[in-house]
This record gives structure tokens, C-alpha cells and sequence, in this order.
């Protein structure tokens, strides 16, 4: 019988996984007695395996369509905190994080069919958005150190360039980092601009070859949005999610992570993970109005929710410690951000760093409660009460208007003194956070997936802000604070999409506000209700946001939209408890809306660069 393998791991991490959840999931057994994961996971196909079966396609079984209880617990929208927020490189999940985790699962799937070191040559295909945008989100790259065997969780960011260029002028790649091949970048690696994969618009295909020629294995991948990776056979139907844990792989990330004796001690263990590698959330949510019921009935916040289904598969030590673990590289990368000593970001626009000034300006104490920073009055103020202009002005232009003229604007409008700077700390601060982050994330440094790369500075910014401003239980807080967010990031996953090559921004920098707007009116003590109405406010007014990076690079309009959205978050949590939480617009009728609109929206307006300022703004 052919092997099945599984062409849908995450990061083979154990604290950072993408994939996606089905419960209560039912295996049948083949006809050979074996368990089949089919439909849910793929093969690759070794072309030499003469004796290869056709697969099959079983249907899980004990589900009844028209089982409310049952159609909850397996079409639900659960998928780990931890997959939903996993730590990467800049600059894109979906172009960089996405694409890495591609490479590493196919070199692995060629050790484990022990056709690796047959391997003589390799031939990378990729397609549509991954192509059109690939340069400046760093796809090659990415690509090829999955390749070699990195993950996006410990890949050394600053041996990603010299590494590359080693490739170029040697000819050569190591592939899982063991196995040399020939490999010419320019010829092997194909950008196929105008051609899409039917499945997904970020697609990719990687095919070996031994020393004859012949075909060895080939595999497509599609890399759906937050470092999730599918291929056509690990595609479910619409709204349906899987999660798995490859106890194979995990065990190798561990070997490779610990001592030989933890090692021998984890082996162990192997038996008893792989039991619970499918199983049904505690307690399953599939839309915004499900979870506001779901926690009125068992008296529970969202957070707590999200807490409960995450101990169905990690110790409670362990969720609070990951969790934890994430804030602590979000926290890090807006600290780098802020004391980068780099003036520019990479690439052809040369756009300056910003962060580092913001935040020097912001540690100055200029904005101080007094306002004592701003200049107090002009020396030839405005005459205020009507009665003339003052004669001494200063004008560097020659003015048109007449006497009579500015008379009619005697007393009409107030002349405002010009201040150094406003007084407005809750913006600067959200603004110089987000901005920190996503300049970090544009130099390919390490950020957190939140839930995508493009929009990292949303979430990171909000919760910072909470933190040292108005949080009196940081520790506790944080947590609460994530899984809310990571709540309102699944629905939206489920319901439409997280991929900016599919939703346009709207389904990035859209969701992260959604996300944080309702993170950040739970820790202020909203009810589930109002914490609903908090993310259907910051996605509404987010519809419809195209994405249009400025050559590819995740730059312009990408940075300052995170600084906007996490502005916007907070505006829409407010808003939203002043209220009682019962509001027109439902969440679910809004993320409706933007999987709507985004199936609606031009090609050219989603991660193309082909529309909007991308084709607007020059480059040189």
C-alpha cells in the first residue's frame, strides 16, 4: 500500500503550530486494517513506487447533517491560540513564514520516504500573488531556507542574505541542511506572474529529480494566510477545520531542541500524543452569536473560553507559559523597533525608519500633563474678540484677499496659536507600538503572526498600551487579552479568510482591529456582549480595504495602516462600552460581509501590486 504522508504540518513546534481543526473527527479503516487520514491530509508522490494504490476518500462517519450538537462540535472554528499567534520573520506570513513552512514540510516528507539522498536537482514553481509580490515580501528567500530545513520560529534572521547569495555563487543547496544538490536559483526557480494554481492565489510546487531526469516526488502547497499551509487534499470544505499533531515531527523538533536523555524520555511519549492528535474542542464555537451564548450559558468570558479548549491538548502550565511566551516577542520586537540604530528599511523605496524617532520624542517628556511643551503663545497673537487683524502678521505670501473680505471673517472663526506638537499620548504611543513592529517585521526581523505578519503591530501596540497605562494585573491580563483576540481572530478565519491575496487588507490589518478592539474592551471589564459589538465596530468601518504594497514590499501603505488600526481598535472598544452590547450589526453578519466583499474585489487590489499605490506612487 502507498504511504500516506502528511503534507499539512504546522512548524513542528510545539508552541507554534498552523493548521487547521476538525473535531470528533472519525478515521476509517481501510481495507488493509490501517488508519486512513484521507481526505484530510495528502500524499506526495514518490513517481519511482511502482506498487503505489489509488487512494480513497472516505467521508467522516457518525456526523448527522442535521444535528445542530453535532454539526457545532465538527464544523466549528476552534484551532489553537498558539496557531493562530506563532512567532516568524518578517515580512509576510503568508509570503514568507507561509512559504518557509512549505519547504521544510516537503524536505522532511522526502527523509521520511528515505528518497532524500536520490535527490539530484529541484525545480520551485511559484504562483500568482507569491510571484507578483514574492520579491519584496522575501519569498525566494524564505523558500529556500525552508528548504535547508528552517523553521520560522529559529531561523537566524541574519544569515537569511549571505546564505542566499552563498546559494547563487556556488550553484548549490543543502537540502534539510544534510543533503548537497545542484541548484541555480535563476534557472530552478520559476515566478510564474500571470499564472495562478486553481486552488489558492498563493500557490507554490516543488518537484525533485534523481540523476537520470526522472521525476522522484512532487508536491503543491498553498499557503492560506497567517503561515497556515494546505494543499488541495488537506482542503476542507468551507467553514471546517482540522487539527493535527504529527507526533513524528514533533519528536524530531524535540531531539533537535533537548538533551539525549529528554529525548530517549519523549520517545515514550509519542504513543500516547498520537491519541490526541484529533479531538473535539471542549467547548466548539462556529459564529459570534454562538460564543455570546455559549458564555452566557456557562457564565464564562471569551477568554476563558479559549482557555478551556486549549487545556483539551497542552497542561495549564503550558498554555499560560506559550502564551506568555508570545507577548514577550511581541514586547521584543516593539523594543527593537523603538531602539533601532538603522535609519532606512530595505528595498528600492528607501523609506526612513521612524519608530526610533517617535519613541525618542515620546521619552523627552514633551508631552507632559501641563502641555508646558508646546509654545505657549505666538508673539503677534490673533485678536480674538473681533475688533481687528492684527497689522504686524506675518505673511511670506502676498495675500488677494481685500479689507472687506477679511472683515466678513471678523468673529466667525477662532484663530487657533500653532502648538509644537499635539497632546494626544494614546495616539502617539498606539502609533510609535505599531510602528515599531511592522518596521521590524519589514527588515525580515522576528514578530509575531497577529494573526498575519502584514498586520503584526495591531494587536502588539493595543496590548502594550493597556499594559503600561491601565492595567493593574499585567500578568493575568495578557493572557485574558490574547485569547479574546485569538477568538475573534478564528471566526473570522472560519468564516472568511485571513489572506490578504484573498480578503484584500481588510482580512489583515482588518481582523487585527476587529481583534484588538474587542481584546481590549474585555480587560477593561466589557461583557461577551460588548466585546462582540467592539470587534464588529473595528471590522465595519474597515471594509473594503485593498492591498496594494508599493513594490511588493510591506512597507507602503502597510506600516502606517498598522499605527491607524490599532488607533481605530481602541476607538471601537470604547464605543462600543458605552453601550449595553446590543448593536444593529452583528459580528457574524459583518465578517459575512468582508468574505463578500473580498470575493468581489478586483484581483489587481488584492497583494498584486498591480492596483492602487502600488502603480501610483513611483518608485524611484
Amino acid at each position: 500500500m502507498s504511504l500516506v504522508v502528511c503534507a499539512f504540518t504546522r512548524s513542528l513546534s510545539a508552541a507554534s503550530r498552523r493548521a487547521h481543526r476538525l473535531g470528533a473527527l472519525k478515521l476509517p479503516q481501510t481495507k488493509h486494517g490501517q488508519m486512513s487520514l484521507l481526505p484530510q491530509y495528502s500524499r506526495l508522490r514518490p513517481l519511482s513506487t511502482s506498487s503505489a494504490e489509488p487512494e480513497t476518500n472516505p467521508q467522516p462517519s457518525g456526523i448527522e447533517p442535521n444535528s445542530s450538537e453535532e454539526h457545532e462540535s465538527t464544523n466549528h472554528a476552534v484551532v489553537s491560540t498558539f496557531d493562530l499567534f506563532s512567532i516568524g520573520v518578517g515580512p509576510s506570513s503568508s509570503h514568507t513564514v507561509g512559504p518557509m513552512r512549505a519547504g521544510k514540510i516537503f524536505v522532511q516528507d522526502l527523509v521520511d520516504h528515505k528518497i532524500l539522498n536520490k535527490v539530484v536537482s529541484i525545480k520551485i514553481d511559484l504562483y500568482g500573488s507569491l510571484a507578483l509580490t514574492g520579491i519584496g515580501h522575501g519569498t525566494p528567500n524564505a523558500t529556500l531556507m525552508g528548504l535547508e530545513g528552517e523553521l520560522p520560529e529559529t531561523v537566524p534572521t541574519e544569515t537569511i542574505i549571505s546564505r542566499v547569495e552563498s546559494m547563487q555563487d556556488t550553484n548549490t543547496i543543502t537540502l534539510n541542511g544534510v543533503h548537497r544538490i545542484r541548484f541555480n536559483p535563476d534557472k530552478d526557480m520559476t515566478l510564474h506572474y500571470y499564472e495562478s494554481l486553481p486552488q489558492h492565489p498563493n500557490g507554490m510546487r516543488f518537484t525533485v529529480f534523481n540523476q537520470n531526469g526522472d521525476m522522484l516526488a512532487t508536491n503543491e502547497y498553498f499557503s492560506i494566510g497567517g503561515g497556515f499551509v494546505v494543499n488541495e487534499k488537506t482542503q476542507v470544505a468551507h467553514g471546517e477545520n482540522v487539527y493535527y499533531r504529527d507526533s513524528k515531527h514533533d519528536l524530531l523538533h524535540m531531539q533537535s531542541t533537548q538533551p539525549a536523555t529528554e529525548s530517549i524520555a519523549n520517545e515514550t511519549q509519542v504513543d500516547e500524543r498520537t491519541q490526541q492528535d484529533l479531538i473535539t474542542a471542549a467547548l466548539p464555537f462556529s459564529t459570534g452569536t454562538g460564543l455570546i451564548k455559549l458564555c452566557e450559558r456557562e457564565g464564562l468570558s471569551i477568554a476563558e473560553v479559549v482557555f478551556l479548549n486549549e487545556l483539551q491538548w497542552r497542561s495549564r502550565e503550558d498554555v499560560i507559559n506559550s502564551a506568555c511566551r508570545i507577548w514577550n516577542v511581541m514586547d521584543d520586537s516593539i523594543r527593537r523597533g523603538c531602539l533601532s540604530s538603522e535609519s532606512k528599511l530595505p528595498g528600492r523605496l528607501n523609506v526612513n525608519r521612524r519608530a526610533p524617532r517617535l519613541y525618542q520624542n515620546l521619552m523627552r517628556g514633551i508631552y507632559d500633563s501641563t502641555g508646558h511643551g508646546a509654545i505657549s503663545a505666538a508673539k503677534n497673537p490673533m485678536i480674538s474678540d473681533g475688533s481687528s487683524f492684527s497689522a504686524t502678521a506675518p505673511s511670506i505670501l502676498e495675500t488677494t484677499l481685500t479689507s472687506m473680505q477679511r472683515n466678513e471673517l471678523l468673529g466667525v472663526f477662532k484663530k487657533k496659536q500653532r502648538i509644537r506638537r499635539p497632546h494626544l499620548p494614546h495616539i502617539d504611543y498606539l502609533s510609535v507600538y505599531a510602528i515599531a513592529v511592522n518596521e521590524e517585521n519589514a527588515a525580515g526581523g522576528r514578530v509575531v503572526t497577529a494573526p498575519t505578519n502584514g498586520a503584526a503591530g495591531v494587536i502588539p501596540a493595543v496590548l502594550k498600551y493597556y499594559l503600561e497605562f491601565l492595567s493593574e494585573d499585567p500578568s493575568r491580563d495578557v493572557i485574558e487579552f490574547l485569547f479574546t483576540s485569538a477568538a475573534i481572530g478564528m471566526l473570522y478565519k472560519r468564516g472568511a479568510s485571513i489572506s490578504a491575496a484573498e480578503m484584500g487588507c481588510q482580512g489583515e490589518v482588518g481582523v487585527a482591529c476587529s481583534m484588538s478592539a474587542a481584546a481590549f474592551a474585555a480587560v477593561m471589564g466589557g461583557t461577551p456582549a460588548q466585546v462582540e459589538n467592539a470587534a464588529e465596530i473595528g471590522m465595519e468601518h474597515n471594509l473594503g480595504l485593498t492591498c496594494d504594497p508599493v513594490d511588493g514590499l510591506v512597507q507602503i501603505p502597510c506600516i502606517e495602516r498598522n499605527a491607524l488600526g490599532a488607533v481605530k481598535a481602541v476607538t471601537a472598544a470604547q464605543l462600543a462600552l458605552q453601550g449595553d452590547g446590543s448593536h444593529r450589526v452583528s459580528l457574524d453578519q459583518v465578517i459575512e460581509t468582508m468574505r463578500q466583499t473580498g470575493h468581489d474585489m478586483m484581483k489587481k487590489y488584492k497583494e498584486t501590486s498591480q492596483g492602487g499605490l502600488a502603480v501610483n506612487v513611483p518608485i524611484c
